[in-house]
């Protein structure tokens, strides 16, 4: 079954992959609603996408592609049942079109769920960029604060979506991880998403520590996924695999254990 679906997932994306290119970019935000973050939390992740949108370096990066224009999905998951797709595909090429799409998206319900499928999320997003305009490059930008632990393994999933051309960054949130007798310890979901989740052409992570941290690392990590920088030219925020690669499929398990 998980054959199956991997080669369908790439079949669809590289039939997409060979139309004429209408935007530079598709972007799939992925934005973790899981239940082990508070609403207070998950509603300042959520303007932190908001302002991003509105930020003058962000509108810079879209006018700087040769068609100055990219197509953004914007959709919120949890378990492996949980994934909403807020807004679908819209364009946007130019601040009007950035605002429209953050007052929409800002007064949309924050719907919390229970359970981390990291898995059905990036199925979610494989199955947005295969319906959507064809472009340069694809995206899925996946925030979360946690390992995947329901539905699907994820590998699967994530190697069928980099063999089709498609590149998966990370939001790391280690909100929690300091001050929790349950935590994966405080650097555990940067390593896991820098072992686990990201891959594909320049892909990075960027690590959030604390709420106030939101707004500043959204707006570095889509300046840098829309212009489609080279990791020679990222930000001091910007983190390659660069340690030890830890267990993906055991969850749980403690990194270089």
């Amino acid at each position: 079954m998980l054959l199956a679906l991997a080669v369908s997932l790439t079949a669809s994306l590289s039939a997409t992959a060979e139309q004429v290119s209408s935007v530079d970019l598709e972007l799939v935000l992925c934005v973790d609603v899981s239940s082990s973050m508070s609403e207070p939390e998950q509603r300042l992740q959520r303007e932190g996408y908001v302002n991003a949108l509105l930020d003058a370096a962000v509108l810079q990066s879209i006018e700087s592609g040769r068609r100055g224009r990219i197509a953004i999905a914007y959709v919120e998951w949890a378990g492996p049942n949980h994934q909403s797709v807020l807004i679908p595909w819209t364009v946007l090429d130019g601040p009007e079109d950035a605002a429209a799409f953050g007052e929409v998206l800002r007064a949309q319900p924050i719907v919390r769920g229970r359970g981390t499928s990291i898995s059905g999320a990036l199925l979610a997003a494989g199955k947005l960029l295969a319906e959507g305009p064809a472009s340069d490059r694809r995206v899925i930008d996946v925030s979360g604060d946690g390992p995947n632990n329901a539905g699907l393994p994820l590998q699967p999933v994530r190697d069928a979506l980099i063999a089709a051309g498609v590149t998966i960054n990370g939001l790391a949130i280690s909100l929690h991880a300091a001050d929790t007798l349950d935590s994966f310890g405080p650097r555990y979901v940067e390593l896991y998403y820098e072992s686990c989740v990201i891959g594909g052409s320049d892909a990075f992570i960027v690590r959030v520590d604390s709420t106030a941290e939101f707004a500043k690392a959204i707006r570095k990590k889509l300046v840098n996924e829309i212009a489609g920088l080279s990791a020679s030219v990222q930000p001091a925020a910007y983190r390659i695999r660069s340690r030890a690669v830890i267990d993906c499929v055991t969850i749980g398990s403690a990194p270089g254990r």
